[in-house]
């Protein structure tokens, strides 16, 4: 059994929001192991396209593997207030290029030193001393979730927004208590501390810091506490209705292609112009040329130069995921 320690303080500064950021780790984490969503299936091509990119690579080789047990905190500031018009992935990410060089030596050299079963590669290491790698980690995060997950964020959000509306009503009628006890089946209240049934005994002592309370989608089912950063501590925890066959789509994220893409493929049985797929799905011509940019990357089209055109058009590949998708 696992405490974490809270005092009055502590419960009021209490508050829920969700995590852009770790949810872009979950999935990418998902990408670079080659391994699929328990409920949400394939990251799917354009996810594993950015791992070529080196600053994706870099982000991915901080990841967890098998039998690690530790995830940077820097990796995944603790998101802010949560309200209309916030960038929280904006901040996240320049909390990241803000990171203090000590921290980030800490918790990259010493913290994966105990909790991993792998050493950290020379170069990764290389990076952490020249004081880039908080530069390079932010832009690694940038480019994945605008390949990646960008396009799906607003679902995402939908089922995110759902949980936390659900359990402002659990706290006003049941008390902060009863609603962070309720949060999991391995979770609970012990009015003093918040209790994680976990292999190993432990006591976290949060008290006077702020506690957030992040509803997970791609987490799930996972439960995580992050307090490695003073003043922080962010319990992540799996949205509910996840899994349970409602709250999403089936396949929803299974291709991560998202509805413009998914429009361009389906216009592109034949070759065709960015000018004229503009004009065909009623989208700017800038627009289109960066989704298929991104298509292409991820080798779900092909481009051949026709005189002054360049014409665009869909492989075997991707006509086999639209299918899926239809059935």
């Amino acid at each position: 059994m696992l405490s974490v320690r809270v005092d009055a303080d502590t419960m009021a500064r209490t508050r829920w929001a969700p995590s852009p950021a770790a949810e872009s780790l979950a999935w990418l984490r998902l990408t670079a192991a080659s391994r699929r969503h328990p409920v949400f299936g394939d990251p799917g091509p354009l996810a594993r396209a950015c791992l070529a990119h080196p600053d994706v690579a870099l982000l991915a080789d901080l990841l967890p593997r098998a039998g690690d047990t530790y995830t940077p905190d820097l990796l995944t500031p603790q998101p802010g207030a949560y309200g209309q018009g916030r960038d929280l992935l904006g901040e996240q990410i320049a909390q990241i290029e803000a990171a203090a060089q000590d921290a980030l030596e800490t918790q990259v050299f010493t913290y994966t030193r105990t909790h991993w079963n792998r050493p950290l590669l020379a170069t990764t290491r290389r990076i952490a001393e020249s004081g880039r790698m908080q530069r390079r980690l932010a832009n690694g995060l940038a480019r994945f979730w605008r390949d990646a997950l960008a396009e799906s964020w607003p679902e995402l959000r939908s089922i995110l927004d759902q949980d936390i509306a659900h359990r402002a009503t659990a706290i006003a009628t049941q008390g902060i208590g009863r609603a962070l006890g309720a949060l999991h089946p391995d979770m609970g209240w012990a009015g003093d501390a918040v209790t994680l049934a976990t292999s190993w005994e432990g006591e976290i002592d949060a008290t006077g810091r702020d506690l957030v309370l992040a509803p997970g989608v791609l987490n799930w089912p996972n439960v995580i506490v992050q307090v490695d950063t003073p003043g922080q501590f962010v319990l992540y925890y799996p949205a509910q209705r996840i899994g349970a066959g409602r709250g999403h789509r089936p396949g929803m994220i299974a291709q991560v292609v998202g509805d413009t893409r998914a429009a361009l493929l389906a216009d592109l049985e034949t070759p065709r112009s960015t000018t004229e797929l503009a004009a065909r799905i009623g989208c700017a011509q800038g627009n289109v040329s960066y989704h298929l940019s991104a298509l292409h990357r991820a080798r779900l089209v092909t481009k051949v130069r026709d005189g002054r055109y360049v014409l665009y058009q869909r492989t075997a590949h991707a006509a086999v995921l639209l299918e899926e998708a239809r059935n």
